[in-house]
């Protein structure tokens, strides 16, 4: 199987127009566009513990930071098939911000540079 680099350089990525202001990604399906591979190396890497959980809002979510990007898929990673039929699964990326938005996302913050919320994330104890 090829480099997840070099699958990811290949990847006919879009633009996600759901959240163009306001959190910038980019998308492929992976059976739709025949990423079926790439979405097994992301998933590999998940499982050998390369991702970092994190949250967006009240979601907790898993990223796979790689170069300038961050990458996250729709579905927990231990539930995908990459073999199953139709469109596949949603693999999401966006350009890393280099702060805090990489790890926590909180209310008040848009994902705009002058909407940056002045306090800092906190850690909520359950």
């Amino acid at each position: 199987m090829p480099e997840l680099t070099d699958l990811i350089a290949n990847a006919p990525w879009r633009e996600a127009v759901t959240y163009r202001e306001t959190w910038p990604h980019e998308y492929v399906m992976s059976g739709k566009n025949d990423q079926r591979n790439l979405l097994r190396a992301i998933c590999e890497r998940f499982r050998n513990g390369e991702g970092v959980h994190c949250r967006f809002f009240r979601m907790n979510t898993v990223y796979l930071f790689i170069g300038d990007h961050k990458y996250w898929l729709m579905t927990h990673y231990d539930k995908v098939d990459p073999d199953r039929e139709g469109d596949g699964y949603v693999i999401n990326r966006a350009r890393l911000y280099r702060d805090r938005r990489d790890f926590v996302i909180q209310v008040g913050d848009t994902g705009r540079r002058e909407d940056y919320p002045s306090e800092p994330a906190r850690k909520r104890v359950l």
